[in-house]
């Protein structure tokens, strides 16, 4: 699996079709308050919209270590677990009872990518940014934190 790493801030899922709009942080910015990573970093609770050129990007909030499941369409944001099994094997299991307490709507045009907030879609970070292949369509975009005994992990799903 590719896991995506922020430097201490948020995530984004940007459209690849405006990924190049995204700024990041800037020198100019004071970090977390103003440019494109300010916008990013001031959404509040695990999921959020931003503007990304002409349409919106997802902000998956917080540091945490993400992947993607194209088959179940599912984030999975790494908080603990003993392994990157454990945690895989939890997150398909848990996903079917899954307390979603967030949900939004999300319009793409076609391909994705997750990058850190920080660096600009233009030059994204290299090694450290996933395409994700999502057929044009809105998404409802649902969040949940969840748990067992041995793994905590935010759940972000997308569904047609």
């Amino acid at each position: 699996m590719d896991w995506i790493e922020s430097g201490g801030g948020p995530l984004l899922v940007a459209p690849a079709s405006q990924l190049a709009h995204w700024t990041g942080a800037t020198d100019d910015d004071a970090v977390e308050t103003t440019g494109d990573y300010g916008r990013a970093c001031s959404v509040e609770g695990e999921i959020g919209l931003v503007t990304v050129g002409s349409l919106d990007g997802l902000v998956l909030s917080g540091p945490a270590t993400t992947t993607f499941l194209p088959d179940e369409r599912l984030f999975v944001r790494w908080e603990a677990a003993d392994s990157e099994a454990g945690l895989l094997t939890a997150a398909k299991r848990l996903v079917h009872d899954a307390p979603w307490d967030e949900t939004l709507t999300w319009q793409v045009d076609g391909p994705v990518v997750l990058i850190d907030s920080a660096w600009p879609g233009s030059a994204p970070e290299p090694g450290n940014h996933l395409t994700i292949d999502l057929a044009p369509a809105r998404y409802q975009v649902r969040a949940a934190f969840v748990q067992d005994e041995r793994t905590w992990t935010v759940l972000v799903q997308l569904q047609l």
